[in-house]
């Protein structure tokens, strides 16, 4: 091993000559990095993999279908050798010696005269790593390195505090069904860099403990039968702070555009001229019934699923859901904040002509440490909810995939039955 640690640099290669010998599975992880650098690529290998064919084909590069000559290193700038000839290998290192290209070799790292870096990119920034003791021969270790760095940047857990580029504007972020996992990348990498947050109680809460002490969070829960901010004060609340300057997030449950009023909060930032970025969630729709072991389709037993609100019951006059029509259907039917009309559901749905044995679950909490499933019928489903205390949030799906999945084991979440 090199008695001294190699000299970290970039290099622009846009236009200049870079030499590739090898069209092997090392061409093909490296030869993408070259092309989005602009580099003049010339490949000189008798044989290449589809992909780097594909990249030739597509005028990416220049490919000599032959083996390695002398010479061919002579106009370049960089060198990467990476055939499954050993003298060929070494008889292109010292070409590049002697014509002064820094040279990379895949099978000698020791004779090279440069190395390839593990790198990674995040929101304009490269991340480039190079270990300098023995594990540096081990790949596995740079790239682990590499992997923690980028992913700090990109879910906002590593941050530079004094130089964060706080953009004012509203992000609407659907923050998933309550794991604080369950959130996208980039709605917590917004998280991480904003000024305000206004955050209902269904979403991930634990990550608001992650904000440092100068963020200001509002309450904006809209508790079931209980407290709640108006929607007109929570858009308000939006308007004001991003008029101040401050980058503000709308932290939601689920997805922002299911059940989540998002789409009133656009319209609302939209006529005060104040720019909206909108960051897709994962909906509890779905995640909570696979949470619970519950695929919404399933080969041979459901080819559709249908999400409804059931926060106002059948009867109602306020409800747009055609009911008589869902009960005809043999998919999956999810319903959300459905808890407290459930029963009215069952009754209407088998009134129409869906079987009363038809499985029924309800999963309390999904995600959470505090998830629990309950089995039932339809016909036993609204008595369920009474004697399970069956609590808000809960997703319920009704359909045969109930019952498509192994038991619930006792390690998991265990089911009330």
């Amino acid at each position: 091993m090199a008695e001294h640690p190699a000299y970290p640099v970039g290099l622009r290669l846009t236009g200049r000559r870079v030499v590739v010998l090898g069209g092997g599975q090392v061409a093909q992880r490296r030869l993408p990095a070259l092309v989005a650098a602009g580099a003049d690529i010339r490949l000189v290998s008798p044989e290449a993999t589809p992909s780097v064919e594909a990249m030739a084909d597509a005028g990416e590069l220049t490919w000599h279908r032959r083996r390695y000559q002398e010479g061919d290193l002579a106009d370049a700038w960089y060198a990467l050798i990476a055939t499954s000839d050993p003298e060929a290998n070494t008889a292109a290192s010292a070409e590049a010696e002697r014509h002064r290209v820094w040279c990379v070799r895949s099978d000698d790292a020791d004779a090279a005269t440069a190395w390839t870096p593990a790198t990674g990119h995040s929101e304009g920034v490269t991340v480039a790593v190079l270990t300098t003791d023995a594990r540096g021969r081990d790949p596995r270790h740079t790239a682990a390195i590499r992997d923690a760095v980028v992913e700090g940047l990109r879910d906002g857990t590593l941050v530079a505090p004094h130089h964060r580029t706080r953009k004012p504007g509203v992000a609407l972020v659907g923050g998933g069904p309550g794991d604080p996992d369950l959130i996208t990348v980039r709605g917590r990498r917004l998280l991480a860099e904003a000024d305000v947050v206004i955050a209902d109680h269904l979403g991930p809460r634990d990550l608001l403990a992650e904000l440092p002490p100068s963020v200001e969070v509002i309450d904006a829960a809209k508790l079931p039968y209980g407290r709640f901010m108006a929607q007109e004060a929570i858009n308000d609340a939006l308007i004001q702070h991003a008029k101040q300057g401050k980058s503000v997030v709308r932290l939601k449950g689920g997805d922002p555009f299911v059940y989540g009023r998002g789409m009133e909060e656009v319209i609302a930032l939209a006529e005060a001229g104040i720019p909206c970025t909108v960051v897709p969630g994962i909906s509890s729709s779905i995640s909570v019934p696979g949470a619970a072991g519950i695929p919404v389709t399933h080969r041979g037993v459901a080819h559709e699923f249908t999400v409804v609100s059931g926060h106002v019951a059948p009867d109602d006059e306020r409800s747009l859901v055609d009911w008589p029509s869902l009960a005809k259907l043999t998919g999956t039917l999810v319903i959300l904040m459905g808890v407290g009309t459930l029963g009215k559901v069952a009754e209407t749905l088998i009134a129409h002509g869906k079987s009363p044995d038809t499985p029924v679950a309800l999963v309390q909490e999904g995600t959470t440490a505090g998830q629990r499933r309950v089995d039932a019928t339809l016909a036993t489903a609204g008595a369920a909810v009474i004697e399970h205390e069956v609590k808000p949030p809960a997703v319920i799906v009704i359909g045969e995939v109930v019952k498509a999945g192994p038991a619930p084991s006792a390690s998991s979440p265990a089911p009330h039955a």
